[in-house]
């Protein structure tokens, strides 16, 4: 079922005892919602998408409450009037969640190809706003996510996931037929990694890409690290490689780039020699993991928007990475 914004608003009243006026947020497979009340406080109202386990979400709300004491840029729960931080309301789990104020990164400095949101921050076209200092801070959060995440387990965690970096072989062997450019798919292909790799592994956030990536754009620091939906237990040095994925897509020297976030990462947390030697490969991967996932899920539901936010970026540049990275 979908649900608008009065559903939205009826929830937080009803259930979490919050008056307050909703807006959409975008998602992959939940329904979000932004709530504000009278005072402007803000929330973020989750309802589940129905196929979604209790045992995962539990495991979503364990990790942050994990995080909660140890890092300041995850968010925390918010009960309902019953004290249950996970309610069941017509076939779906509803949660609730603080509201983290920031940016995404994907909107902090657009490439110089996109429509200009730029402007808004005072930024010109081909003038980069993703300053040194603002990767290394990324990479700096990140380590202390991976260093935090280090202590935390959860059954539900250890799973199958079609974004689990551990399955990117299989991912890509199974959808990159259904993607129509030839030359695109050729290269996908090309990102395969070797099939007997051997990595540290720990819980992992997953999904560090830079829509999830929050940040102030006064003081260009990051600010929140959004959305557990894609945990799982895999490669330690995944979310880093999944974050300099995204990070490099509209720098004319990704090297370079990468190279300011993972000097950010490892003053916080140490990198082993095979993570370091097998990061790039890492990052390939994670790019073309996305443009095959993409072909599929667009094939599956072809009217979600969301679905394609991206992706237009990742096609046009994933060969110029992978040039830049490889030659």
């Amino acid at each position: 079922m979908d649900y608008d914004l009065k559903h939205a608003e009826a929830i937080a009243r009803d259930i979490f005892g919050i008056r307050a006026r909703a807006s959409t947020l975008p998602s992959e497979r939940d329904q979000n919602f932004l709530l504000t009340d009278s005072s402007d406080r803000k929330f973020v109202l989750k309802i589940a998408n129905a196929s979604e386990e209790r045992a995962f979400l539990e495991a979503q709300n364990s990790v942050l409450k994990h995080l909660t004491e140890r890092v300041s840029f995850c968010q925390s729960l918010v009960p309902a009037s019953s004290g249950e931080e996970i309610v069941g309301f017509q076939g779906h789990f509803v949660r609730l969640m603080n509201y983290i104020p920031g940016v995404p990164l994907a909107e902090v400095c657009a490439p110089p190809w996109s429509a200009g949101p730029w402007r808004r921050f005072g930024q010109s076209a081909g003038k980069p706003a993703r300053s040194k200092d603002l990767l290394r801070d990324l990479g700096r959060k990140l380590g202390q996510l991976s260093y935090a995440l280090a202590e935390f387990d959860h059954p539900a965690v250890h799973r199958d996931s079609y974004w689990d970096l551990a399955s990117g072989n299989r991912i890509i062997d199974e959808h990159a037929p259904l993607i129509k450019k030839s030359d695109l798919r050729e290269l996908v292909f090309k990102c395969r990694i070797y099939s007997g790799l051997e990595l540290r592994k720990s819980v992992i956030h997953g999904d560090a890409n830079d829509y999830n990536v929050l940040v102030d754009p006064e003081r260009m620091v990051v600010t929140g690290l959004l959305d557990f939906g894609d945990m799982v237990y895999s490669y330690t040095v995944g979310d880093l490689a999944i974050a300099i994925a995204y990070a490099v897509l509209d720098k004319p020297d990704p090297r370079a780039a990468a190279a300011e976030i993972i000097e950010g990462y490892t003053s916080e947390f140490t990198l082993l020699v095979n993570e370091l030697e097998t990061l790039w490969p890492l990052v390939l991967l994670r790019l073309a993991m996305s443009v095959c996932i993409a072909a599929y899920q667009t094939q599956q539901r072809p009217d979600n928007e969301y679905l394609g936010i991206s992706q237009r970026v990742i096609e046009e540049n994933l060969p110029r990475v992978y040039a830049n990275v490889t030659d």
